[in-house]
């Protein structure tokens, strides 16, 4: 109270009351002058108590009455205003406890006032409560006048009162209570002398009581009264009460206050004497009352149980049973029976249920469930149920006692005879306790003592398994089942150690059956039961416990309901508590009695299949039961309570497993037979159907088999056997699990320390691991899967340790199958994935052959290509493992090797391997090139090309690690046979297109058939093996059979040449080349010591051709100077026969001929389909020639020249097809050469060079290059047929039109720049040569002259003008070398058919038939006119200064020729202006002066020579007479008319050759002109004359220039006779 008391509250409750009493004084100043004067009064007393007392409060306390007058009789003037002011202020004074008992009195007084005028009726309330909670000095009537008074409002009409007073009620209640339970606190110490109540009726004078406790009594009492609708004795003025509130009240006052009514006897014996009869009496109407009776059958009508009153009488019996059980004990077992009568089915449903809800509560409270009451649960009487008990216990304590003596008897026994002893059942005997009797009276001791027990066993187990039977299916409380099923337990062991088979197997049925939901068809129990317990005196187990009471199901909680595993599908059972009760009761025995159990292992397991099934349990990881939802059917409904049970259960069931590693062997095998029987039948009720199989035999079989690892030996074939057979089962879920403990129990078999270790134990090892082999025989693939995984994950566990289980493990992986899907391949192919980059150095090397041969299979697998290609790389990886611990490996397999020999040999069988008899090294290394030669011909394009270079890289870079003889069989074996195949898939591949590769893979046009696919393939085979055969020549070449293998490697490239492929045949010429860059080793006598072609290093070039997965590119040269110096210590230095060499650069020249005959063959007919070589190739194979004749030289002989020129001319005629001319062909304007042409010119360079510095028998073959050179210069004007087909010039080829399926149009190259290069080249080397004797003997001239006719007689006509031009220049370069030999060898007649040809080609040139084209410039013009000049100048230099040397014809030929030059007709196209020019004025002129010059030189030296002059000049002069005459005729009759133009022109040159010929005269000695030609010269002047007339001015002044020469023949005529002169 500190805060009430202090100095500053006293002060501030003095100005609060004198502020109040001012208040009210105002408020009652007009209305109430009575009230204003006390208010006054009032403030008087306050201020004088104030100010004479210390001790204020206290003070105010005494005079409280008088201080509270003026408030009530504010109260009293029934002002609302005045009123609420006026119970403020007195709540104030009563919270700082002022108020004195008479003032409380008078305070009570005007409320009760103030309620009978239902003024202010919350007010109210709240000051009786704040009256009665602030102090205790409210007792006895004023007491019991305010409980009234709020009694009273509780039945006002208003609800918030209403509500208001009834929560006042309960406070004020409970605070009357409150109040004597502190008294009685405080009183505690002093001891009272209890004093007898006497049973008098006046229940108010209890004296004994204290004040406080009194007045609870009081209460208490009336409350009771009240509810029975008596008056009431102490709550003096109530008008109205309910029976539902009042029992509210009991109720809380017996639950809150229990301690009052036990420790005042007062009180309990209101308990005893009103409480219960109170209640009995109110529960008449629920006894009484039977649902649908009719009321007829009853004389009165039965009142109906009323609810509200029904819960709460049950609520107040719940907490007399619970609070006072020990007060009321016979009042009790009445409300019990009341309660359990309201279980009645003919009740109210609402009744029972409230019933079984108070009977809960009870259960809930363990101190309570004694069994008397529980028994009653049926409704017996008293001595009944006592009876009943009583013969319960009886049975129990039989089954006890039965028990307690047999056991320890037997225990004894065991002790004192160890030979007898089960090892499990007493492990802790020890020695001291085997006493000395002999073992044969022990054993007679123990016959007698055993037949004594089976007579009691026998005589009693009928009786109790009936009874006990009964009663576990009667019972509905849980100690008094775990007791019975205890009994029942004890019975089955007790059986089984005496070995009673039957007993024992009857009392686990019963236990069993007990587990199952009631009529559950489980045939185990029933099938066994008619077997094996045929006894009478049993056959009551068959009725009784079949023929359940259906009330007794009611009585048990159901906490499951689920599927029952059946076949069929059937609807759902409930496993009820004690049905779980039973199953761990199931449980328990076989945890602690397994091993007696033998053969009922069979029943106990099949019971817990089917609770495990029931309950939803799964097998999870080891084979534990985890809850898990069901597959399918209504999912499995479990209650709360099971819910938690099941971790238990399932612990305990894991437990029981876990205990088979104390079992004996015996009894471990028949726990294992009962385990895999389980499982054949869960097997068969599994098939045909993919319902949820039930696992619980697979689960616990794994779980046996992981905790007998120990002793796994004797129990692994039978466990591993069946669960195998579970594997191939066609239900999914089954196998799966099948698998699961198979591979479990593998791996766990791996890890376990045993003992000796599995290092040391090889046979233990292989057993554990067989079963996974086994699994390959399998073809499900989820199965398959799982072992994969089950090898992948012992190889991260175990890998390093597996020795001698490897090649099993390898097997799993090798014996996946193409077909058995990606996941699977996928999955085996980690695992190897795993082996190659881990475990390679861990493992025996015997098993390298077995990676080796699983790698390779994997290649060759078409389900996934990444999976081929990747398998490829790690082949490539372990055949570098091999190069890097190749000593190590080849040391351990020589001597696993000899190890074996030497088995053979004492069996006297023959070793059989493969490569036999390489060495096993070597044998290793052939299995991997035979695996990577066999993924070189696989189907898939991407992995023959990843393999080809991996096998090529392999033996390139390893070879060298092999034994030399050893590469006989990688040439023959491995190279040549894989060659043999590509060659065949190649030649019969598909043509067809392919359209895309999968997928949405676009195909290159290249690679778009299998055809072209295979080409590739076939590249790159015969690149690898000519690079081979050419970095390793120092290796093969000695091996014996050389020449051999190069005619086949010679026939492969021969056949890849010639194939129709372009890529391949081009190839096969790189690769033709390779090899013939060999540099054959060359015997220095000087130096023996040095081994042979040390100088000639071949680097061996792998760039970085690597698989997918390779860590990093492999370059390895080793100069052969190394490898030969490796076979040096052992082995003479290799020296090559020059003989056999020169064979082998034979063979190769005549496989390049039969390459280059065949493919420029032309075909006999034509289509779109023939195939014609490329350039490319072409290029290529002449390219060969230059390095091969290199080494054939010595024997090339005419025969071969010949060849070869048969070749080059070929294939210099091979067309090309349009579509592909812009790439190789220059465009027809430029003078280029394509690289073919080249070549062939090249060829023959080599040849000339090689004729010119060999021997002199060589050069007889000069006149056949001649020939052959001088065939290519007529290609010029004539270029070469192919064949018959038809080819189009190359300006009229259309290019870059594609026409689909239109035959590719063939295009003659331009052939000009090559027969002009040829012609550069004939007079080059008729430069170097014109004077050899075979040149000269074959008439080399004469042919050089002939073909040069044919472009110089075309002229204008050639294909290209420069054609003529340079034939001129070459001619008269030749000419310049070819005449002074012709005319050293005039008398041997050799050159004499040279000189008409000539005479013919000079006739053909110079009066050329061709027409000039029409835009020839006139520069153009003269530029060809100085030519005809240059070739007349020769003719006047070259051949008629030597006319002695030359025969009569030639040069009559060549005068004639001069003479019709003077006065050749001009050409015929020129226009008017141009006719001056184009009259070949200069070439006339200088035919003329040749004529001349030559007919009057001073040197003729034969009368022959002049004559031929004199002729010609008399021809010319004759002519030009003709043509005057006849132009002066046809001028005369034309009149008018213009000549044609060619007659004008003609007649302008013919007057312009008069005036040049007469020049020409003039300039000549006179004794050299004969005076004849002067006369016909004169002659024709009349004829001049008579021109003169003509009407052309071209012609006029033409006549004009001939006529000015007569000047000079105009003399006087000389005297007849001078001297005698003439």
């Amino acid at each position: 109270m500190s805060g009430t008391n202090s100095p500053e509250a006293v002060k501030k409750l003095l100005e609060n009351m004198q502020s109040d009493l001012r208040a009210l004084s105002l408020e009652c100043k007009k209305k109430f002058p009575p009230v204003k004067e006390a208010a006054e009064s009032g403030i008087i007393k306050v201020k004088t108590i104030a100010a004479r007392n210390t001790e204020i409060l206290a003070a105010l306390k005494d005079n409280s009455s008088e201080v509270v007058q003026p408030f009530l009789m504010g109260c009293g003037t029934k002002e609302p205003k005045i009123t609420q002011l006026c119970l403020a202020a007195i709540q104030r004074l009563m919270s700082h406890e002022v108020v004195s008992e008479t003032a409380a009195g008078n305070i009570i007084n005007m409320l009760w006032q103030l309620m009978e005028n239902s003024l202010e009726e919350l007010k109210l309330l709240q000051t009786v409560l704040v009256l009665l909670t602030t102090n205790t000095v409210v007792h006895d009537e004023a007491l019991s006048k305010a409980i009234v008074l709020c009694f009273r409002l509780h039945f006002t009409k208003d609800n918030i009162t209403n509500n208001t007073a009834a929560a006042t009620v309960r406070q004020v209640v409970t605070v009357v209570f409150e109040r004597m339970v502190a008294e009685d606190e405080r009183h505690r110490d002093i001891i009272e002398q209890p004093v007898l109540v006497q049973g008098n009726s006046n229940r108010r004078c209890v004296s004994t009581l204290k004040p406080c406790a009194k007045d609870a009594y009081m209460l208490f009492q009336d409350l009771c009264q009240l509810v029975n609708a008596d008056a009431p004795y102490w709550l003096v003025g109530m008008t109205e009460m309910t029976r539902t509130f009042g029992l509210e009240l009991l109720e809380s006052v017996l639950n809150d206050f229990p301690q009052v009514f036990l420790q005042h006897q007062e009180f309990s014996f209101l308990l005893k004497e009103r409480v219960c009869p109170l209640v009995i009496k109110l529960f008449s109407p629920n006894i009484k009352f039977r649902q649908g009776s009719s009321s007829s059958s009853s004389p009165a009508p039965v009142e109906k149980p009323y609810f509200p009153i029904c819960m709460r009488l049950l609520r107040v019996v719940s907490v007399l049973i619970k609070q006072f059980y020990s007060l009321l004990v016979t009042e009790c077992e009445i409300f019990l029976s009341l309660l359990v009568k309201f279980l009645d089915a003919d009740k109210p449903q609402w009744l029972r249920a409230v019933a079984v809800e108070s009977i809960h509560r009870l259960c809930v409270q363990p101190q309570l469930l004694s069994l008397e009451m529980l028994d009653k649960v049926e409704p017996p009487t008293i001595p009944e149920g006592y009876a009943m008990s009583v013969a319960f216990h009886c049975l129990l304590d039989l089954v006890r006692g039965i028990t307690s003596m047999i056991e320890g008897e037997l225990g004894e026994v065991e002790t004192e005879c160890p030979t007898t002893t089960d090892v499990a059942s007493s492990p802790t005997q020890s020695s001291e306790q085997q006493e000395s009797h002999s073992t044969s009276e022990q054993m007679d001791k123990e016959i007698v003592s055993r037949a004594v027990w089976e007579e009691m066993v026998n005589a009693c187990w009928c009786g109790l398994l009936a009874a006990l039977s009964l009663l576990l299916d009667a019972s509905t409380d849980e100690a008094a089942t775990e007791n019975i099923l205890k009994a029942e337990l004890t019975m089955a062991a007790l059986c089984g150690r005496l070995g009673l088979v039957t007993s024992r197997d009857a009392f686990i049925t019963a236990i069993c059956k007990g587990s199952l939901p009631p009529h559950y068809a489980l045939t185990v129990l029933n099938t066994t039961t008619a077997a094996t317990l045929s006894n009478k005196s049993y056959s009551i187990q068959g009725q009784s416990v079949m023929m359940i009471s259906p009330s007794s199901e009611s009585h048990q909680q159901v906490v499951a309901v689920g599927q029952p595993l059946a076949v069929q599908p059937q609807g759902t059972v409930m496993l009820t508590s004690k049905n779980i009760q039973c199953m761990r009761t199931l449980l328990n025995l076989a945890h602690c009695h397994g091993a007696v159990l033998g053969t009922s292992w069979q029943l106990v397991l099949a019971t817990l299949q089917h609770l495990v099934w029931i309950l939803g349990l799964k097998p999870s990881s080891g084979g534990a039961l985890k809850p898990g939802r069901a597959v399918e059917g209504p999912s499995t409904v479990l209650t709360t309570a099971v819910m938690t049970d099941l971790p238990v259960i399932s612990n305990i069931l894991s437990r029981l497993f876990e205990s088979s590693q104390y079992l004996d062997d015996v009894s471990l095998h028949h726990l294992i037979n009962a385990l895999c029987s389980l499982s054949l039948e869960a097997m068969d009720m599994a098939y045909g159907n993919n319902k949820e199989p039930s696992l619980f035999a697979v689960a616990k079989l794994l779980e046996t088999g992981l905790v007998n690892m120990h002793r796994i030996e004797i129990l692994w074939r039978p466990l591993t056997g069946h669960l195998l057979e579970v594997c191939q089962h066609p239900n999914s879920r089954m196998r799966e699990w099948g698998a699961e403990a198979l591979t479990s129990l593998i791996k766990a078999g791996l890890t376990f320390s045993h003992d000796p270790p599995l290092s040391q134990n090889q046979r233990l090892q292989l057993l554990l691991l067989n079963p996974l082999k086994e699994m390959s025989s399998i073809n499900h693939p989820d199965i398959r899967l799982k072992q994969l995984e089950c090898v992948l994950q012992i190889l991260q566990s175990q890998g390093d340790s597996l020795g001698p289980g490897w090649p099993l493990v390898l097997g799993v992986m090798g014996a996946i199958r193409n077909d058995q899907g990606e996941s699977l391949i996928r999955t085996a192919f980690q695992c190897l994935q795993l082996v190659v980059t881990d475990f390679l150095p861990t493992m025996p090397c015997t098993c390298l052959q077995i990676v080796v041969d699983v790698a390779g299979s994997f290649g060759l697998h078409n389900q996934e290509l990444n999976i081929s290609l990747t398998s490829i790389g790690l082949l490539w990886n372990i055949s570098d493992y091999f190069f890097q611990r190749g000593e190590t490996i080849e040391k351990e397999l020589n001597k696993e090797e000899a190890a074996q020999q030497k088995q053979a040999e004492e069996k006297g069988v023959v070793l059989n391997r493969p490569f036999h008899p390489a060495p096993p090294f070597d044998c290793l290394w052939l299995c991997l090139y035979a695996k990577l030669g066999e993924l070189c011909v696989d189907p898939r394009p991407a992995v023959r090309k990843s393999a080809g270079q991996t096998l090529f890289s392999t033996v390139g870079a390893h070879g060298t690690l092999l034994q030399h003889s050893t590469w006989h069989t990688v040439v023959w074996k491995v190279l040549f046979h894989l060659l043999d195949r590509v060659r065949e898939s190649s030649t019969t591949a598909d043509k067809e297109k392919i359209e895309s590769g999968g997928g949405n893979i676009l195909i290159h046009h290249s690679r778009d058939t299998a055809e072209k696919q295979w080409a590739e393939t076939w590249v790159l085979t015969l690149a690898g093996v000519a690079r081979i055969f050419n970095t390793r020549r120092y290796l093969l070449q000695p091996l014996g059979d050389f020449s051999r293998a190069w005619d086949v490697l010679l026939d492969h490239i021969q056949s890849a040449a010639l194939s129709k492929n372009n890529e391949v045949s081009l190839a096969a010429l790189k690769s033709f080349q390779e090899i013939l860059q060999i540099v054959s080793p060359v015997r220095d006598s000087d130096k023996p010591e040095t081994p042979p072609a040390v100088n000639v290093p071949v680097p061996v070039l792998l760039g970085s051709i690597s698989g997918p997965g390779l860590s990093r590119p492999l370059a390895r040269t080793d100069s052969i100077g190394e490898r030969l110096g490796r076979y040096h210590s052992s082995e003479p230095p290799i020296v090559t026969d020059e003989l056999e060499d020169l064979n082998l650069w034979w063979a190769a020249w005549n496989t390049w001929y039969r390459i280059g005959s065949e493919s420029t063959k032309p075909p006999i007919t034509f289509d779109k389909l023939t195939f014609i070589p490329s350039q490319p190739f072409l290029t290529a194979l002449i390219q060969i020639f230059p390095a091969l004749y290199q080494h054939i030289k010595t024997g090339f002989n005419m025969d071969d020249l010949q060849k070869l020129g048969v070749i080059l001319h070929s294939a210099v005629s091979v067309p090309i097809s349009s579509d592909a001319s812009p790439f190789i062909l220059p465009s027809y304007t430029e003078a280029v050469l394509t690289s073919l042409q080249e070549a062939v010119l090249t060829a023959l360079d080599v040849l000339q060079k090689a004729i010119c510095v060999g021997p002199e028998n060589m050069q007889i073959m000069y006149p056949a290059i001649f020939d052959q050179l001088l065939a290519f210069v007529e290609f010029s004007c004539k270029p070469p047929q192919y064949g018959q087909l038809e080819t189009k010039h190359i300006a009229n080829a259309k290019y870059n039109q594609i026409q689909l399926f239109a035959p590719a149009e063939w295009v003659a190259l331009n052939y000009v720049p090559f027969a002009e290069r040829s012609l550069e080249v004939v007079v080059d080397l008729y430069q170097k040569t014109a004077c050899h004797k075979a040149v000269v003997n074959e008439k080399v001239l004469q042919n050089i002259i002939k073909t040069l006719r044919v472009p110089l007689s075309l002229k204008y006509s050639c294909p290209s003008e420069s054609t003529w031009k340079l034939a001129v220049s070459s001619l008269l370069k030749v000419l310049s070398i070819g005449l002074p030999v012709a005319r050293q060898h005039a008398s041997s007649g050799k050159f004499d058919s040279m000189w008409p040809e000539l005479a013919n080609t000079f006739e053909d040139f110079l009066f050329t038939k061709s027409i000039p084209p029409d835009n020839l410039s006139i520069q153009e013009f003269q530029r060809n006119e100085s030519i005809d000049v240059e070739v007349v100048q020769l003719i006047s230099t070259e051949i008629l200064p030597y006319a002695n040397f030359i025969p009569k014809e030639f040069v009559g030929q060549i005068m004639t020729m001069l003479n019709k030059g003077s006065i050749h007709s001009q050409s015929s196209s020129f226009t008017e202006a141009e006719i001056d020019i184009r009259l070949r004025e200069e070439f006339s002129k200088m035919c003329f002066e040749t004529l001349l010059q030559f007919s009057f030189s001073n040197k003729v030296t034969t009368p022959q020579e002049g004559y031929i002059s004199r002729m010609a000049l008399s021809v010319l002069l004759k002519r030009s007479q003709d043509v005057l005459h006849r132009y002066i005729e046809d001028e005369r009759l034309s009149g008018k008319c213009p000549l044609p133009r060619q007659q004008v022109t003609e007649i302008i040159f013919v007057l312009k050759a008069v005036s040049t010929l007469i020049d020409s005269l003039k300039k000549t000695q006179p004794e050299n002109v004969d005076g004849n030609t002067w006369a016909q010269v004169i002659a024709l002047y009349p004829t001049l004359v008579e021109c003169i007339t003509c009407s052309s001015a071209e012609v006029c002044s033409a006549l004009k220039e001939a006529l000015v020469p007569f000047k000079d023949f105009m003399q006087p005529p000389a005297s007849k006779v001078q001297n005698g002169e003439s």
